[in-house]
């Protein structure tokens, strides 16, 4: 489906996590969002902290929702959970949906952390590796964030970004699922 940025019904899910590593599992929460800034649907989620399950977790996240009219998901990282790393390749494929998947910081990567956490790392890190090179986008607010993105243009992506972005880094979709998702948490 292509990206209607134009389109004044614009829809986008944006989805973020919650977790604390002392528990077996995360909340994921999804929340759909029109370009107004209108909440439009909200779903949750689990998956496993440190785990290999966050695919899943998002693919079931989004058929929860049953959203034709979703436009776009935009996803609070990609390494969710204490590392359960989603493959946004099979979230594009799955959902037919462009994708962008944002970082908030420059980093030196992963690799390290999968290599001293777990003591078979090697699917996580082919997983980590699969994703890709994240872009630097400047959005309207003057804040750079970093992405990845699936199914559309990085310009596309910047656009879509700055009409769900009020201020700050974090676009609102995206912000409100991360508070929805804390407070859902269950200690």
């Amino acid at each position: 489906m292509p990206l209607h940025l134009n389109k004044p019904a614009l829809r986008a899910l944006g989805i973020a996590e919650s977790f604390v590593r002392s528990c077996p599992t995360s909340t994921i929460a999804g929340v759909v969002m029109r370009a107004d800034l209108r909440v439009d649907g909200l779903a949750y989620a689990q998956a496993t902290v440190g785990g290999d399950d966050g695919t899943e977790s998002v693919l079931r996240l989004y058929r929860q929702l049953g959203r034709e009219d979703v436009n776009a998901l935009i996803l609070s990282g990609a390494a969710i959970s204490w590392f359960n790393i989603i493959d946004l390749r099979r979230v594009f494929e799955k959902t037919k949906r462009p994708l962008v998947c944002l970082t908030y910081e420059e980093s030196p990567g992963l690799e390290k952390y999968i290599r001293e956490y777990f003591p078979s790392p090697e699917e996580k890190l082919r997983r980590y590796r699969a994703l890709g090179e994240r872009q630097s986008v400047r959005l309207k607010t003057g804040y750079e964030v970093f992405v990845r993105v699936r199914g559309a243009s990085i310009e596309e992506a910047r656009i879509l970004l700055n009409k769900f972005t009020r201020d700050g880094r974090v676009p609102e979709p995206v912000r409100l699922a991360r508070l929805a998702a804390r407070a859902a948490q269950k200690e």
